[in-house]
């Protein structure tokens, strides 16, 4: 009798710390989910959707040559990185999107280990959000949420992120201009 209620006191125990490490995984996680957004692509005159995960872009990278500068320079910056992801809408006329879209990807960027590091608002041109997730000293994932009046634009990058070569991902792999100045400048091609 005294193991069977031994026993039954260590099966809550467990099932707590299961939980537990359940919650901590799930919320360190810095994959966002975008699939709710994919019915706007109905309603969209162009849509954009990259899905870059380490094995395709390990595969892309061996394709870059690193005898030219710009090519080694992105080749570099993406051995590291776990995925890419871009997801946007653009459409012919305002209010195609809701508020509660915009909700469905800031309520998971709401989660631990995610900050907000910048936030724009204009109510003629819309908002610009940049989240980075840190684990420690390190990032592992950056988050831009773009929303305009006639175009929403959900980038995340999952991996360690150094935001002085990241700027060199612009216009490469589906990332648009996201923004961040480098204290080096850019070449020109």
């Amino acid at each position: 009798m005294k193991s069977l209620c031994h026993t039954f006191l260590k099966i809550p125990s467990l099932a707590v710390l299961v939980v537990i490490a359940a919650a901590t995984a799930s919320a360190q996680n810095p994959r966002i989910q975008t699939t709710n957004l994919d019915y706007l692509a109905a309603k969209a005159s162009e849509t954009v959707d990259v899905n870059i995960d380490e094995r395709l872009m390990q595969l892309t990278a061996k394709f870059l040559s690193s005898k030219d500068p710009d090519e080694a320079s992105v080749k570099e910056l993406v051995n590291g990185l776990k995925g890419i992801y871009v997801k946007s809408f653009e459409f012919e006329s305002e209010g195609q999107y809701t508020p509660a879209d915009l909700e469905s990807i800031r309520s998971q960027l709401r989660n631990p280990g995610w900050n907000r590091i910048v936030n724009v608002n204009s109510k003629k041109e819309g908002s610009v959000e940049v989240y980075l997730m840190s684990n420690g000293a390190q990032i592992s994932g950056l988050a831009v949420l773009a929303a305009e009046p006639k175009e929403i634009t959900i980038v995340n990058i999952i991996g360690p992120v150094d935001l002085e070569k990241l700027t060199q991902l612009e216009g490469n792999f589906g990332v648009p201009d996201l923004g961040i100045e480098s204290s080096k400048p850019k070449r020109k091609n």
